[in-house]
């Protein structure tokens, strides 16, 4: 009989071909728990003696292999072992783990369910550890939160420690009424309170130690423990009337408190606020408001889609003292470091603005400011930290009229790493795309915005890149808002061996240019990767200086910063050269005799459609 072949109709499907009994093995070897047949080995733990199976407990367990078959006493026929400071519930449910690969958590009562991971923890079972500690997060509550997180901190369980303090944050004055709060080791009870984010009021906090303190009974630990309150974000009163009647903290410390709170600005108290990272919290949902602007109701509603002259926006007159501005009010103190803003977009107009934030709407501090710069549609903006309650936007100017339109406004924590540069974002991705609302504000081409789309293969004679003419006009490229930038990349078109010479200059307000490279003494052609020291930039300006075949400079693509994970062959002259064109003498070649064709080709065809915004 031949062989049956692989497509045989009458082969078996894989799913049946292949015996997978795995429960059965789990069930029969889980009939052996506490069962004195066949054991070898005896565990006595809390007075109970549990038999069990050296082979089994080695198969499952490094720990339990070096201990039964490391040669010492323990490795000897019938020997009983004692577990020192182990729970011997917990320890019977680590047995039916390590026999079936199974164990039921919620069915076990907390302080069991600890004692579990403790031993998971010590035995080296990361598999059990970390499911262990992935039910725990799920069932986090005030009443167990911070034995919990005693338990993560003393085995240095990051993401349950991560979590349980999340949870902590969320619900401070609660976690500060808790039971479990008077638990806490000192270690990590310090964790909790020094957070910024632990965001209740700094009475409840101080309150909450006393408490703490006096339940302990350690004047030392008092000491260290009380260091942890924020005095001077307590009123006078109740430094007076909670503080000081405590005995806990020292005249001296009061009158240190007392002095920063009336000679600091407001901002430079160290607040703490709620933290939620990456979700807006500029929503309904989380009790924001716009408490100043005109058609308040437009700028929180999530709608980024339906808007144009007449709805859809917020806005305020632009007033030069400044007085005027959008005002959003969080639902609490909240801690933020990234600003989204939608600026109207519906024509190619741009604005400038200023950003800043208070806690009590008298002390302002300013995060961003653009007031110098010219920015449009979609702001993605980062700073440090700031603890606030109010946020205000301050348009400076429009280049049409003299109204600040804000489409949208969102503002979070994100964890996101990100790079400033005298208040600029340092970006790492190419910010001049579509996407990135970057566009093409002067040059030539069949289609909008061809240079920034990514398309770097279709391109010809006819199509897929932008151009002017030489000495006269330029490739304008608007960024979306300044950036701090050092490098930038140019497809040069190279359907044929000729090459180009050209410089280009960045500005942030379309009237003062730096020349950040020069090669219109170069030969150029194809790929052209250019660094230079970083400069604040809202405009690049490419401008064109000779091409060797006709009048016209075609660029075919540009991104902004160059993106070198991306492998391209580099063109002439190489990016290491010099880009002032003094290192390289290559001569130029004779210019053709001047032609009005914006092609690349001599032979004429239709006209071109301009780029240029209004």
């Amino acid at each position: 009989m031949s062989t049956m072949s692989n497509s045989h109709p009458l082969r078996p499907l894989a799913s049946i071909s292949e015996i997978d009994h795995i429960h059965l093995l789990s069930e029969q070897l889980g009939a052996l728990v506490l069962g004195e047949e066949y054991s070898d080995v005896t565990f006595i733990v809390e007075g109970k003696r549990f038999p069990a199976h050296r082979v089994i407990l080695a198969a499952r367990c490094h720990y339990f292999r070096a201990l039964l078959y490391g040669g010492m006493k323990e490795s000897q026929p019938q020997a009983e072992v004692c577990l020192e400071e182990t729970r011997a519930e917990a320890f019977s449910m680590l047995l039916n783990y390590l026999y079936t690969g199974r164990a039921s958590l919620s069915s076990a009562r907390e302080e069991v369910l600890l004692d579990f991971l403790g031993l998971a923890h010590r035995y080296g079972l990361q598999p059990l550890e970390d499911s262990t500690c992935e039910f725990l997060r799920t069932v986090l509550h005030v009443s167990n939160v911070c034995l919990v997180f005693d338990v993560a901190s003393l085995y240095s369980l990051s993401t349950l420690s991560e979590a349980c303090c999340a949870y902590m944050d969320k619900n401070a004055p609660e976690v500060l009424n808790s039971d479990g709060f008077l638990t806490l080791s000192k270690t990590a009870l310090l964790t909790v309170v020094m957070r910024n984010s632990f965001a209740a009021s700094e009475k409840e906090i101080f309150q909450a130690l006393c408490r703490w303190c006096q339940q302990h009974e350690d004047w030392a630990e008092t000491q260290e423990v009380m260091s942890a309150v924020r005095l001077p974000l307590m009123t006078l009163t109740e430094m007076l009337n909670v503080v000081r009647p405590s005995g806990l903290v020292s005249p001296d410390d009061l009158l240190d408190a007392i002095k920063i709170r009336s000679e600091s600005r407001n901002m430079d108290l160290n607040y703490r606020g709620m933290l939620i990272p990456e979700e807006n919290i500029a929503t309904m949902k989380y009790g924001a408001q716009v408490v100043k602007g005109e058609l308040k109701s437009a700028l929180l509603d999530g709608d980024t889609q339906n808007y144009d002259l007449d709805h859809g926006f917020s806005r305020h007159p632009i007033e030069e003292d400044g007085r005027s501005g959008i005002q959003v009010k969080l639902g609490q103190s909240s801690i933020i470091n990234h600003i989204r803003l939608l600026l109207w977009d519906r024509d190619s107009r741009s604005y400038s603005y200023y950003i800043e934030v208070s806690m009590d709407e008298l002390d302002w501090v300013r995060v961003i400011d653009h007031s110098k710069f010219l920015c449009r549609s979609w702001q993605n903006l980062y700073f440090t930290p700031r603890v606030c309650r109010y946020v205000r936007i301050v348009g400076t100017h429009n280049t049409v009229n003299k109204v600040f339109h804000l489409v949208a406004f969102e503002c979070m924590f994100t964890n996101r790493p990100f790079t400033l540069e005298d208040g600029l974002v340092v970006p790492s991705e190419n910010v001049a795309t579509v996407a990135s609302c970057a566009s093409v504000i002067e040059g030539v081409s069949r289609s909008r915005n061809s240079l920034l789309n990514g398309d770097t293969r279709n391109y010809d004679w006819d199509c897929g890149y932008t151009c002017h003419q030489l000495g006269s006009g330029a490739i304008v490229v608007q960024l979306a808002q300044p950036y701090s930038i050092g490098s930038l990349r140019l497809l040069l078109w190279d359907c044929d061996q000729r090459s180009y010479s050209y410089y280009i200059e960045v500005s942030t307000n379309q009237q003062q240019w730096t020349r950040v490279v020069d090669r219109s003494r170069v030969a150029c052609r194809s790929w052209q990767t250019l660094k230079f020291e970083n400069q604040p930039a809202s405009f690049v300006r490419v401008v064109g200086t000779h091409n060797t075949a006709n009048e016209v400079f075609h660029c075919v693509h540009f991104e902004c910063p160059a993106q070198v994970d991306t492998e391209v062959t580099e063109g002439s002259p190489g990016v290491d050269s010099s880009d002032s064109g003094a290192a390289s003498q290559q001569q130029q070649p004779q210019r053709p005799s001047r032609t009005h064709s914006l092609q690349p080709s001599q032979p004429s065809s239709s006209s071109f459609s301009s780029q240029s915004q209004h």
